[in-house]
């Protein structure tokens, strides 16, 4: 992959957090999107270059975590 096909799926990434984080405010009623929307591009490096974790293992005990510690942002 080159550079730029990286840029654009990281931007596509990205915009789909923020556009899933509105939908999820806005079906809950409640909420606030600012801090899932303002971390998205944060969130898709750290778990494209960072994170260590393997979806089809939710149990893997070395598995990384992160931890958002407002309530506001767990939409993120």
């Amino acid at each position: 992959m080159d550079a730029r096909t990286g840029e654009v799926a990281h931007k596509d990434l990205a915009n789909a957090i923020r556009a899933l984080s509105m939908d999820a405010v806005e079906k809950a009623k409640s909420g606030h999107p600012g801090m899932p929307m303002g971390m998205a591009d944060i969130a898709v490096v750290l778990a494209s270059r960072f994170l260590k974790y393997d979806p089809t293992q939710p149990d893997w005990a070395d598995r990384d975590r992160l931890v958002v510690s407002n309530g506001h942002g767990s939409m993120l």
